[in-house]
């Protein structure tokens, strides 16, 4: 039976039935317009420090932590091996390709390396789905970052392939048509565009019959089975598209920094998508953006405030680990949340549930 079989009819119409039809994405929305008209003419209003340590560097996180709310929001399946499985590619791209290490890389065109990195990451991702989805819960989360664990270990020992913990240096970048794709200009529009894309096939499967059912499944798995789904199925083919967008992440991630080494797949580092996805909101797909802004801002600017207050400057993750325990405890949906409880405060009475005005 198909994976969206009956999705029409099963979901759609009782979605639906629940809440009003929503128009494809923000399209009347006038904030959504000004922040795409901002990141367009970014580069003209930003020097290279800003473009790339902080927009390329929140579009690229934002890209790793929208395959966790993928698998969370509408799949109900929270992944803690989605850094992993970016760290795979980025891997991938630095053996299949050209590098510092010629005894190490097998010198491949990009356009040869890449395909065979998102192909290899997707495979990768969606074996430890499938692995995944046959527990629940608190077990789900053990086992994401059991493989998230594992494959730090591995690429810190294993020195024939992945270079031991010095990882692998000088990552050759795509350089066509003329253009040097890793300059700051070009590289900011080739993040841009990519996370734009992930973005936007995300909202367009959470409309589509699969996203619909996979919704449904994360809702009532039981039922949905009863009535002729293949849950497993679902939610195996719910890791692979996330995998597949980490794994482009994970391609840009290691062009932007030219190395990967077992540092940038620790298991801190797994932990972190997950608070970025957490704080920026987890039931939308601009939940991980705004979450990423937050993260990279603190990551970046958080020592310098620490020391001039005379503090360590070491200590910036506390920062980060206070803001996340202020998000959470306001608003279980991150700043999404915070955001739609401020608009329903501003709404006039009129416009509340059960509102009016009184007449006496």
């Amino acid at each position: 039976m198909s994976l969206a079989h009956d999705a029409h009819v099963a979901v759609r119409p009782a979605t639906m039935a629940q809440r009003p039809a929503r128009t494809w994405p923000e399209v009347n929305n006038p904030a959504a317009w000004i922040v795409a008209v901002i990141l367009l003419i970014m580069p003209l209003i930003a020097n290279g420090f800003f473009l790339i340590e902080i927009f390329a560097s929140t579009l690229i996180l934002g890209t790793m932590a929208l395959s966790l709310m993928f698998l969370a929001g509408y799949g109900g399946m929270v992944s803690l091996m989605q850094l992993t499985i970016a760290g795979f590619s980025a891997y991938m791209v630095a053996v299949f390709g050209v590098s510092g290490n010629a005894n190490i890389s097998l010198g491949w065109p990009w356009w040869l390396a890449v395909p065979m990195a998102l192909a290899l990451a997707t495979a990768f991702g969606t074996l430890g789905g499938a692995l995944a989805v046959r527990t629940e819960g608190i077990y789900t989360i053990m086992i994401t970052l059991a493989i998230g664990a594992a494959f730090y270990y591995f690429t810190n020992q294993n020195w024939a392939v992945f270079n031991g913990h010095t990882g692998i240096n000088t990552v050759a970048t795509p350089h066509f048509w003329g253009v040097n794709w890793r300059a700051d200009i070009p590289f900011y529009y080739v993040v841009l565009a990519v996370a734009a894309l992930c973005y936007f096939a995300v909202e367009y499967l959470s409309r589509a019959p699969f996203g619909l059912a996979l919704q449904g499944v994360r809702d009532n798995p039981r039922r949905m089975a009863a009535l002729g789904f293949n849950v497993n199925a679902h939610r195996v083919a719910a890791y692979a598209f996330a995998s597949f967008v980490a794994a482009l992440a994970g391609v840009l991630q290691v062009w932007n920094y030219r190395q990967i080494s077992p540092g940038s797949v620790s298991v801190g580092a797994c932990i972190d998508v997950l608070i970025i996805a957490v704080v920026g909101g987890i039931t939308r797909p601009i939940g991980p953006f705004i979450g990423a802004l937050i993260f990279v801002l603190l990551r970046t600017f958080a020592l310098d405030f620490l020391v001039r207050l005379g503090l360590d400057g070491n200590r910036f993750r506390l920062l980060i680990g206070l803001g996340f325990l202020a998000i959470v405890f306001w608003s279980s949906d991150g700043v999404i949340g915070l955001w739609q409880r401020w608009r329903q405060s501003q709404r006039p009475r009129t416009d509340r549930p059960g509102g009016g005005r009184d007449h006496g």
